[in-house]
């Protein structure tokens, strides 16, 4: 009985990890957005120099 509790923890710390992995890649900003962000952030910090 105890094999399989660890069995199916392990299993369930795998997909969570998996789950995990995968959301970030999909939330991920792409490089467009980014290099569009820094810019627009150096212009303002510019700006108010």
């Amino acid at each position: 009985m105890s094999k399989i509790w660890k069995k199916l923890l392990l299993v369930i710390l795998i997909l969570a990890c998996l789950f995990n992995v995968v959301s970030k890649l999909v939330k991920r900003y792409s490089l467009k957005d980014e290099v569009q962000e820094s810019a627009q952030y150096m212009q303002e910090k510019n700006d108010n120099n």
